[in-house]
């Protein structure tokens, strides 16, 4: 993300995210992320927001590498839940595979459009032969802003898995729903699981 605008409202709203997003435990989605990934298996957390996802995978005997943009996320990540996380954008996604397993959840979405097949080959790389991709994207075409100003890239779901294929992935898995966000609005979003290549 390196949307001025988008990271200052996370910065600003943080708090009120995180409340947003505490759960007892991972939800259907996280689990079965989780429960494909080896015991101790390393795990990049892209937008980790306030840590929530990255504590239950901790929890679960993974090993969570939570980074985010926003200061005020990676604060509430390292004080709520004692997590190393750390601020970064996702041009400092790098290295040759380091991780089992990548959890992109509604992150990338703030990517500009052109920028997407990049950073998902650099994922691609990251990760380990077989290891596994989870990315949460809205659905639509175009980009704009919310009521809260962050800006969206929106994709179709032919598109996501086309980019999710020429980065090197074959795609496992497919959700689409509807649910409602920050800005209070209910969204039209896709989710989609890949093994790397």
């Amino acid at each position: 993300m390196a949307d001025a605008r988008t990271i200052a409202t996370y910065n600003a709203k943080a708090a009120e995210y995180a409340t947003l997003v505490t759960s007892d435990g991972p939800d259907k989605t996280l689990q079965g992320f989780i429960n494909l990934v080896p015991k101790g298996g390393k795990v990049l957390d892209l937008g980790c927001g306030p840590g929530t996802s990255s504590a239950h995978m901790r929890d679960a005997g993974l090993d969570p590498d939570p980074m985010d943009a926003s200061e005020g996320m990676v604060a509430i990540a390292r004080e709520k839940f004692e997590l190393d996380a750390r601020i970064g954008r996702f041009d400092d996604i790098a290295g040759t595979e380091i991780y089992d397993a990548v959890w992109a959840n509604f992150s990338l979405l703030h990517a500009s459009r052109e920028d997407l097949p990049r950073h998902l080959k650099a994922l691609c790389k990251a990760t380990k032969p077989g290891g596994i991709l989870h990315i949460g994207m809205k659905t639509g075409d175009g980009s704009e802003r919310d009521a809260i100003e962050r800006l969206y890239t929106y994709v179709t779901v032919a598109e996501l898995k086309d980019l999710l294929v020429a980065a090197g992935y074959e795609v496992t898995y497919t959700k689409e729903g509807r649910e409602a966000g920050l800005a209070g609005t209910i969204d039209p979003f896709v989710i989609m699981r890949a093994k790397k290549a």
